[in-house]
Parts: C-alpha cells; structure tokens; sequence
C-alpha cells in the first residue's frame, strides 16, 4: 500500500500539469464543426414521406401574402399565382432549386479563426433569440435587457471555446427607435466578439444604411462581400403558410448586399404547426424549401441556411415548451431533413423553461443540445444562456452552458476505435509485471487531455475537497467567470479612429471604450 502512493501521487502530479497547459485548436478534445449524424429519429422512409408531402402542400396549397416584387421573382423562376392569390409550387420548380443551391459555405469571423464550414454534418453551437430579459441571478429576477447587457454577452461569448458563433439573444430594450435597435444591435455584437455575428433587421428601408455600418466595420464594401461576417436572420413565412411581407422585403435587399441568409420557418406545434412532430416538421420544410426558392430565384447558389426551426406547445395551456423532449425531436428531425436536401441547417436546442440556471435548466439544455449535435445539424442556435422559453437571457447560464456544449460535443465526436485506443499494449505493460493501474502509464498522459473533456467551473471534488474549498456554488462561480471576462481586453474593440467615424455618422448608444 505504501509503496503504491508515491506513484498514484506521481501520476495526479503530471496529470494536473498536463491539464494545465493550453491545447493547441488541433489537439482538443472537442472543435467547432465535429461531425454528428449518427442519431436518426427518422428513418429513410420516414424522410422521404415528408420530403413528398412538403411537396404536396407546396404544389396543392402554396404560401399567400408574398409582396409584389417576390410575386414577379417567383413566378419568372417557375411558380403558379393562383386566383386566390397564394403562390404555388410545382414540383419540378422545387427540385431544381434544391439541385442549384449552395449546398456548403462558410460563415466567416471577423477573425478567420473563427470561420465556420457548414458542410455535411459538421455542428456548431451558438447563441440566438430576441430574449426581452436579462435574467439576474444575484437578485433572482427578471429585468429588461439593455444594449450594455448584450454587449457584455458578446464580450464574455468571445472566450467560450464551445460557443462557435453570436447570434443576438437579447433586444435592447433601452433603445426605443427600430432603425437605432437594429444599427445598435449590430454595433454591439461586432465589438465584442470576433466570431461570426446573426442578427435581423426590422424594415427594408433600414438595409442600406446598416450594410453602411457592416462595411465601416469591415473596412469596405469589397472587404465585407469577401468575407461576410454578418449574417441575416429572417423570419420569411408566417406560419402556417404565409410569407411575412415586411420581412420578404428585408431579404431581398440582404441578399443583393451580400448578407448570409437564415431562412427561419418558426412555427409552434399545436397552434400556427400541425400538433404531430411528423407535420410540424413537415410544414417547416415546405416553408423553407419555398423561402430557398426565393432566394435563388433572386440569386442562383446564394448562401442560405435552411432554418425549419419549428417549437413546441404544452398543449395544456398553449405556452412554449423549449425544453421538452418533444423539441429536441423535432429539431433532429429537422436536422435529418437538410442533410436529406445536402443543404446547410440551423435550427434551435438548448434553451430552457427553466427560469433560473437551475437542475431543470441542466436536464432541459442538456438532452436538446446533445439530441442536436448527435443528429448532424450545422448550426444549433440557442444553445446557451436562454431561459423562460425564450424571454429571459443568463450570461452565468451562458457561461455554464459552455461546459455543458463541451460535454455535448464529446458525445457527437463519438468513439474512435485505433490500435492504439484498443490499449493492448497499455494492457500489457500494466497487468505483465506493471503497477497493475494505468494512473501513470504514458498513454493515460498523452491521452487525457486529447480524449476528455474537462468542465472549466463545473464542480468534480469529493465532498471533502468540496468542503474545504469552502463549498463553491456553480452559479457563484459563473459569476466570478463573468466578472473575470468582462476586464479582459477585448479583442474585438474597434480601432479609435474607424470607432469614431461610425460614432460621428451613426447615433452609437453603448459609451466609448
């Protein structure tokens, strides 16, 4: 026994400076864009029944209320304006859109490392929502959100190595104007992370002065359209099976400037969805293979991620269900139907009923986050730090959920089976004349940190240890993390003399730096 302890010791020793010492990007355990697609809650046949009845709905029923000019865009590419004045599609029509759109694309950073490839099954989570909310957990309350919040979400988003892209999760309720709010929205995201950026925009007419802002940032329209590290979520359809004219509009512009598009089918099951997940989802793709018609018919092979993005009703009272097991069924079933189509995916996982970053946060994130990745989709947006269903955002919650992403992208990046992972020559030298444990064995160190994934303020000491430490609560300790982020330099900062030319041409409402 006593014999034993040095080397056990020995062992923790190199172990926790192996732990200790950053990984290079190439050698973690987890990365942005880890290939899922081995969970299919569908299966081929179940597939290709919804793919025939999306194409049923949108030949026999068609979507209304498109405005004139994607009236003309349509019908010149192929579909029918019926009497009734809904659109709709032949089959044909939709067959050859599918055939002629980007199939795989880049979301840039403004940092290159942070480029995104959204091809095949690749995953990535990120943020998302127009949460109203931020959710304080100092004083265990809501309050309304402001442009500093979102900001700070943005700044703290920039160091959470499993949190691959920013799409805004909070309005800015302190900013009144929608052209201010969407010009602001942008401002605020873009200087506080290098990672790609999602927003929307409220109304067309604001399209032209907001790409003004996007090009300041870049350093030119030519530098932007290069490498767009901006793109567009756009609410196309209201469902069931309408197009939302303001917002067709907004598409149209961002798609002739340049904009990456998120074509967003948001429908809620049981009330604007079929109540079965087979129609939701297959209503959201009909939606969304009539928004990728839209957009090639515009441009041919514009980048356009096909966003069915259906939610969940408890039926009992007809509120959101975010984190139900029903949701993380319909978003991989979702996922299933873009890698179907070849086309990139994004839809939404991980985002919480829950009010607080609580257990039933934990289980609700958790199962929805994994279902996704496992599934293959590319984009999993509101994987971290929303709550109440979507109305409350946590930037603790935010914190913990990269831990969380962490572990759910170890399940999506699966099991490896080498001769090397197989160990039997680690079982050899171990159990023929070894310590008969593998505590310091030279594959456990070369392996524990490529293999595993450790939480950065989850809690793994004994009960003792925990004692000790002076019992450290997860949401103290995101906090602190929070705290610690927030002074850090911000590598996103723009330069003074580009930051005060956007403040002289634009009405800024975050303070200078």
């Amino acid at each position: 026994m006593n014999e034993s302890r040095p080397r056990r010791s020995g062992g923790r020793s190199a172990r926790r400076v192996l732990r200790a010492a950053p990984l290079p990007r190439d050698s973690r355990p987890v990365w942005p864009g880890i290939e899922g697609g081995t969970y299919q809650p569908l299966t081929d046949a179940d597939v290709e029944r919804i793919h025939r009845g999306a194409l049923d709905a949108l030949e026999q029923i068609g979507l209304a209320d498109a405005p004139e000019s994607g009236i003309r865009l349509m019908t010149d590419a192929g579909a029918v304006l019926g009497d009734d004045g809904r659109l709709r599609f032949p089959r044909s029509l939709v067959e050859d859109t599918i055939a002629k759109s980007k199939k795989a694309f880049t979301l840039h950073g403004r940092d290159p490392k942070h480029d995104l490839d959204l091809s095949g099954c690749r995953v990535h989570f990120g943020t998302a929502g127009a949460a109203v909310h931020l959710v304080d957990v100092e004083r265990n309350e809501y309050r309304e959100s402001r442009v500093q919040d979102l900001h700070d979400a943005a700044r703290v988003a920039e160091h959470l190595d499993n949190v691959h892209f920013f799409q805004r999760p909070m309005v800015c309720r302190d900013i009144v104007d929608n052209f201010e709010l969407d010009l602001n929205t942008i401002y605020a995201c873009c200087t506080g992370t290098l990672k790609h950026v999602g927003t929307s925009i409220s109304e067309a007419e604001f399209v032209p002065r907001i790409f003004d802002l996007i090009y300041e940032i870049a350093g030119s329209e030519t530098a932007y359209r290069g490498r767009p590290f901006v793109s567009g979520s756009n609410c196309f359809v209201v469902p069931p099976m309408k197009f939302a004219t303001e917002s067709c509009l907004v598409l149209e512009a961002c798609v002739r400037g340049g904009m990456p598009i998120l074509l967003l089918s948001a429908g809620q099951a049981g009330a604007t969805a079929p109540a079965p997940i087979a129609g939701a989802i297959l209503q959201a793709t009909a939606e969304c293979l009539a928004g990728l018609v839209y957009v090639n018919a515009i441009t041919p092979g514009f980048p356009a991620i096909f966003g069915t993005w259906p939610f969940v009703s408890d039926l009992r009272t007809g509120a959101m269900s975010g984190g139900s097991g029903e949701q993380a069924l319909l978003t991989a079933g979702c996922a299933q139907m873009h890698r179907f189509y070849g086309v990139p995916g994004g839809s939404a996982a991980g985002f919480a009923d829950a009010k607080m970053p609580d257990m039933q946060a934990g289980y609700e994130q958790a199962h929805s986050s994994v279902m996704a990745g496992l599934s293959g989709l590319n984009l999993v947006y509101e994987a971290a730090g929303m709550h109440a269903s979507l109305l409350g955002f946590c930037i603790e919650s935010l914190i913990i959920g990269d831990d969380l992403l962490g572990q759910s992208l170890r399940c999506v990046r699966g099991i490896e089976v080498t001769e090397d992972s197989l160990s039997i020559e680690a079982m050899r030298d171990v159990c023929l004349g070894g310590p008969g444990h593998y505590l310091g064995h030279p594959q456990t160190l070369q392996r524990m940190q490529t293999e595993f994934v450790y939480p950065a303020i989850g809690d793994r000491t004994s009960p003792k240890e925990w004692a000790e430490n002076d019992r450290p609560n997860l949401i103290e300790s995101a906090s602190r993390r929070k705290n610690e982020l927030l002074v850090r330099p911000n590598p996103a900062r723009l330069d003074p003399e580009t930051d005060t030319r956007i403040r002289q041409n634009f009405r800024i409402h975050l303070p200078p730096a």
